[in-house]
């Protein structure tokens, strides 16, 4: 049984500096004097206790390195505490939620995943709204530091791949991530206060242009408006797209742009990859609208270019009811929310470089059978692929694949329909946001879910975030007998 204390001290400090942040939109309730200030004032108590008293328990058992086990189980631990001290301002506040939808609200934001189960949005508590960006905000940092260290030690669906670009922790994970995070929390900021400026320059009102500023370089997704972005068409939309595509690209890339080498983000073959993805489908949907829907050129390619970017990055913000537009649209964005943008990013889902050592296996493996006397390697950036990357992609695979089957059958078992289960799960695990159908499409929400449906999608959130391997690892028997 591995110690549980160093995992139980990390866990007690963030819950407690969660608690802390809960003061700035008990702050922005003041202000605004809606009332609901003592909310998070209650919340930020309780939550800063709790992680305080469970760090001092557990103090007398850290150390300089974690084992293997601790930090699987630390990395899993973190993206369960939080979401559940993250929705009690859900439960006391004025949306009086029950345990089940504010677990769902508050996992769908630290996981940036966007799905939401509330409705009114356009009349709920300043605060309550700027606590669901921020949970967003708070996820999106929080993942990439986990892209970054974490899952290239735990050897985690090839991510071992980025171990040398993610600045080689040598085992001592903690005082190394803390290093990381400093370094990608500086242009992390940055980003988003220039996105933030950006929507204002356009014409946003500064509320909506912090908080869509949060979920934007997040990736994540929540809005501020019932109506998602339709509520802010025309300029804004581009400024999201640009965002958007901004907060996917490997951060690593920023901080060596910001260390004066610009090259690797020229010569990095997944974000060529994933900006000729955008740029190609954007003009298929710019086309499809033009010549079957009748739309002219500008708005169509608006339209177009931040719905396809909304969907392949994760974010989930929707300007329109795509699936008005025709069944060709809706296949292509069911598929292209399960591509993801660049490891190391915000982003969610598959991610670019697993595609990429796909498909370099498979034309090895073709051109094997061509000539079996030859030699042919699996390649990524001009790298040779080594085996142990190679059966962690394609574990991966089966098991993002298999997941979704076995949600989409246990969707359906409580009682949804098929494409409601199948998108539903198809959304959680890869962390997209809206789904399709009537129930939960862009222009729906999840509060209509039977309570069984919610916690299934809030664990598929959850495993779909930590690449699922992460997760399942801990149910395994060989993991507690080491």
């Amino acid at each position: 049984m591995p110690d549980m204390r160093p995992v139980g001290y990390v866990i007690g400090l963030l819950v407690a500096a969660l608690g802390v942040t809960m003061l700035l939109p008990m702050v922005v309730d003041m202000v605004y004097g809606n009332g609901h200030a003592p909310v998070f004032l209650e919340s930020a108590v309780i939550t800063s206790l709790t992680g305080a008293l469970i760090a001092v328990a557990c103090s007398n058992g850290v150390r300089d390195r974690l084992t293997l086990q601790q930090t699987f189980l630390l990395t899993t631990g973190v993206w369960v505490a939080l979401p559940i001290f993250g929705a009690i301002p859900f439960v006391f506040g004025a949306t009086e939620a029950r345990i089940v939808d504010a677990v769902f609200e508050a996992m769908s934001g630290l996981t940036t995943t966007g799905a939401t189960v509330l409705s009114g949005l356009d009349t709920l508590p300043q605060g309550l709204l700027l606590w669901r960006s921020m949970m967003q905000w708070f996820g999106g940092i929080g993942i990439i530091v986990v892209a970054m260290v974490f899952l290239p030690e735990l050897r985690i669906g090839g991510m071992q791949i980025f171990r040398s670009e993610a600045f080689d922790t040598m085992g001592k994970i903690l005082p190394r991530a803390a290093e990381i995070a400093s370094q990608i929390s500086v242009i992390y900021v940055a980003l988003t206060v220039a996105c933030a400026l950006a929507y204002l320059v356009v014409g946003m009102p500064a509320f909506d242009a912090i908080n869509h500023a949060l979920t934007s370089v997040s990736t994540g997704g929540f809005s501020t408006r019932d109506a998602s972005f339709g509520a802010f068409q025309g300029a804004p939309e581009y400024v999201a797209a640009l965002f958007m595509v901004l907060a996917s690209l490997p951060f690593v890339r920023y901080v060596q742009l910001v260390a004066g080498t610009a090259k690797p983000i020229f010569r990095d073959s997944q974000i060529r990859t994933f900006l000729i993805i955008i740029l190609t489908v954007t003009l298929m949907m710019t086309a499809f609208r033009f010549v079957v829907n009748n739309d002219n050129i500008e708005h169509g390619f608006r339209e177009g270019i931040f719905n396809v970017t909304s969907i392949i990055t994760g974010t989930g913000y929707a300007s329109t009811d795509y699936q008005l537009w025709g069944a060709f649209p809706v296949v292509v964005f069911f598929f292209l929310g399960l591509i993801g943008g660049c490891a190391g990013s915000t982003c969610c889902s598959v991610k670019i470089f697993r595609y990429q050592i796909l498909f370099s296996a498979i034309v090895a493996q073709i051109r094997r059978l061509h000539s079996p006397h030859g030699i042919f390697t699996a390649r990524f950036d001009g790298r040779p692929v080594g085996q142990e990357v190679l059966s962690s992609v394609m574990s991966f695979f089966v098991i993002f694949v298999v997941s979704i089957g076995a949600m989409s059958v246990a969707l359906g078992m409580t009682g949804l329909d098929f494409i409601t289960s199948l998108s539903g799960a198809a959304t959680a695990i890869a962390n997209v946001g809206p789904g399709l159908g009537d129930i939960i499409g862009p222009s729906g929400n999840f509060g209509a879910l039977n309570d069984t449906a919610k916690w299934l999608l809030s664990f598929g959130m959850l495993i779909g975030r930590l690449e699922l391997l992460v997760v399942f690892a801990i149910f395994t028997v060989r993991f507690w007998r080491v």
